[in-house]
């Protein structure tokens, strides 16, 4: 019986030992400063894009002045570094119109206001969403006539073309477009009076006027490669078109793209059955908010360049969102007014119209 009891006892020894043992081993409920932290949420995509930082210093990825391409958003355009900083830049929807005014004596009127001015597209009234005036640096194509009939006229042209140059806004950028019955960029893109004074001098005159075609190439040149918003052509002739593969409403036409380029242009016509030639180069001018100039004399060119720089550097820039999408396309016809107390009848000179979307998918395709 003892060893029974003995046996027993140790057996119960044992199931305690074993208990014990277990519970050591099992973990406790943690206290509520052991708490896990719950999973961070998950970072929702931002809808704005984020601005990208400069690199540090030593880093030779991105310099300043270098072009930062960052994925494309929706209503977006790509980012760009300017200096130490970089800018995002929005697509917006905004139409920029540069306009003179001047009075009924045709002097400049150049202290207007932003309430001053009414604006019309297609005769609807749009809202004036940015104004100023200021004289902004400008893209201009110096386009003149190198046919056989201008053999005489080119020292007197150049130097009027030269003189222009030095009246404009020293920001300005400047391209040399010669032409015969083919046309040649002389010179490219440039502030450098002494690189444009060669490209106007590479004179090889002879064959015919193929002015429309020459008009045209030139504003594709400026669309595609102008690092300025605003542009400019001036054209010198002497003669009528004669070997254009383009109409002169086809060239009209293409003029007229959105921020397409205002066209000055010099007719040293002088003989009066040039009717056709005079009436192209007012439509041209007309059409995209110039001027045409038919001067009597060789020595009126210089005094007309002149003119032309003082009219660029006295412009207002206005800019509106049209009621009608630009995604929608179509030619839409423009006219701005203006009133204000003190100036009697003013007239408002800018292009007549434009198709609208023809910028940016120009632009997109081309480069």
């Amino acid at each position: 019986m003892k060893e029974l009891f003995a046996r027993a006892g140790l057996l119960a020894c044992t199931l305690l030992c074993t208990t014990v043992l277990l519970a050591q081993n099992v973990p406790s409920p943690p206290s509520e400063q052991q708490q896990p932290s719950p999973p961070p949420a998950q970072a929702q995509p931002s809808q704005e894009p984020q601005q990208q930082q400069p690199p540090p210093a030593g880093d030779s990825r991105n310099q300043p002045g270098d072009t930062v391409q960052v994925p494309a958003q929706q209503g977006t355009e790509p980012s760009r570094q300017e200096g130490d900083v970089f800018v995002f830049r929005k697509e917006v929807e905004e139409v920029q119109l540069h306009a003179t005014v001047v009075d009924d004596r045709h002097r400049l009127v150049t202290d207007l206001a932003r309430n001053d001015f009414a604006v019309f597209e297609n005769g609807s009234p749009q809202k004036i969403t940015s104004f100023r005036r200021e004289d902004i640096p400008v893209s201009i194509g110096i386009v003149i006539d190198n046919s056989g009939s201008m053999r005489d006229k080119r020292p007197a042209v150049n130097q009027a073309a030269i003189n222009l140059v030095k009246a404009s806004n020293p920001n300005d950028e400047v391209f040399i477009v010669n032409f015969n019955d083919e046309y040649y960029l002389d010179q490219d893109f440039t502030a450098d009076v002494k690189k444009l004074q060669e490209g106007l001098e590479k004179i090889d005159s002879r064959g015919g006027t193929a002015l429309y075609d020459a008009v045209v190439a030139s504003a594709d040149h400026l669309k595609k490669n102008s690092r300025l918003d605003k542009r400019v052509i001036l054209v010198v002739t002497d003669g009528e078109d004669n070997a254009s593969r383009e109409s002169l409403e086809q060239s009209i036409r293409r003029l007229e793209d959105e921020n397409g380029p205002t066209v000055y242009t010099i007719g040293i016509l002088g003989d009066e059955h040039q009717k056709r030639a005079r009436r192209a180069l007012q439509a041209i001018a007309d059409r995209t908010g110039g001027v045409a100039f038919f001067p009597k004399d060789l020595r009126e060119v210089d005094a007309i360049s002149r003119e032309v720089a003082h009219d660029i550097r006295n412009q207002y820039t206005i800019g509106y969102k049209p009621d009608v999408a630009k995604t929608e396309g179509g030619y839409r016809t423009v006219k701005v007014e203006a009133k204000a107390p003190g100036h009697g009848k003013l007239f408002v000179r800018t292009r007549t119209g434009y198709y609208a979307g023809q910028e940016r998918a120009s632009s997109q395709g081309g480069k």
